[in-house]
């Protein structure tokens, strides 16, 4: 089995202007990669998704009614989301590499991946598109898992610095999705709340941790190590989908975390080894990060960790005491944090 990296020319036709979600986002990770050899990884061009394979998300009239804008020129779908004429083919491709991840992780063609596309995804809903997102990938290539590849559970991670309030709708009532989403509040999109815990049938399996602003390494990793990981133990995930969101880097212009490339190359040391301790495949899904030499070298830490054997994060400050508080408030749902 390989290390696999998913890419499509289509990511730079997906003009935005002077925006911060560009196209130079993938020129600077590409060449980071491409300075370090590519870390091992075998680099494959992404489908576009089924449009069968998206409608399971995102109603046909939405997805036509996208297509519809872009073709037309595209322009400001919101204050925040810009399309163009290629953003269209882009977003198909977007949802196709986290598809095609999936498909090459349950399948056993590829121990590891990391889909590497624009636009991002986890803002978008059902059928809105916010927060720079068309269409929400992750959430794509989970309900395919669910629906065509015969999976009953998954868990999704998200680290990206704003709640990923797409995803979380579109799993709130869901017990097959544990999601788990760290996030600076507060921070748009204004959701995430920690009492938020998922409704109907799926409550519990929607777990919110926010933290302030200035929040660094320990405080993200910790919160994977001490909570995400027992709860990836105690859900016994059948695959693990990391959204990988680079913007609570310390050099990132959108919010005000401390995150550095160390403490991306620790979570995904931490999940690198629950991953290989209950023996389920882990793939990432790119989503935000703006200053685009720090997205490069995190994207490069992640790729390192994620190639590499599975190992034990080293967490000898223990227990930070935003991982404490949101075990103390999870255990009703999720006994074994109570450990």
């Amino acid at each position: 089995m390989t290390a696999v990296f998913l890419e499509h020319p289509s990511s730079l036709e997906h003009e935005t202007g002077p925006h911060p979600e560009q196209p130079a986002r993938i020129v600077a990770i590409e060449r980071e990669l491409e300075r370090r050899g590519w870390l091992g990884f075998e680099r494959m061009s992404s489908p576009r998704v089924d449009r069968s394979t998206l409608t399971r998300v995102h109603p046909e009239s939405y997805v036509a009614a996208i297509e519809r804008f872009c073709e037309a020129g595209g322009g400001n779908v919101d204050l925040d989301t810009v399309a163009s004429r290629g953003s269209f083919a882009a977003a198909l491709h977007s949802a196709g590499g986290a598809v095609r991840i999936v498909e090459l992780l349950l399948g056993g063609e590829a121990s590891v991946g990391f889909s590497c596309h624009r636009p991002p995804g986890h803002h978008a809903t059902v059928s809105r598109a916010m927060g720079f997102c068309l269409f929400n990938n992750v959430a794509v290539a989970t309900t395919h898992a669910l629906e065509r590849l015969g999976l009953s559970r998954v868990m999704i991670v998200d680290w990206d610095v704003h709640h990923g309030n797409g995803t979380s709708d579109i799993f709130h009532s869901s017990d097959r999705v544990l999601f788990v989403s760290i996030h600076q509040s507060p921070l748009y999109p204004g959701t995430g709340a920690a009492a938020d815990v998922g409704s109907g049938p799926g409550e519990g399996y929607t777990v919110n941790l926010p933290v302030p602003p200035g929040t660094g390494d320990d405080g993200y990793g910790s919160l994977v190590e001490h909570v995400a990981v027992p709860l990836a133990r105690e859900f016994a995930p059948e695959l693990l989908l990391v959204s990988a969101g680079y913007d609570a880097h310390r050099e990132d212009p959108l919010a005000g975390c401390q995150v550095t490339e160390a403490g991306f190359a620790g979570m995904t040391r931490s999940l690198r080894a629950v991953a290989g301790e209950l023996d389920v495949p882990l793939g990432a899904v790119l989503e935000g990060g703006y200053a685009l030499d720090a997205l490069a070298r995190s994207v490069a830490a992640t790729l390192e960790v994620l190639g590499a054997p599975a190992a034990a994060r080293d967490d000898a400050d223990g227990i930070a005491a935003v991982a404490a508080a949101a075990r103390g408030r999870l255990t009703q749902w999720w006994p074994s944090l109570g450990c």
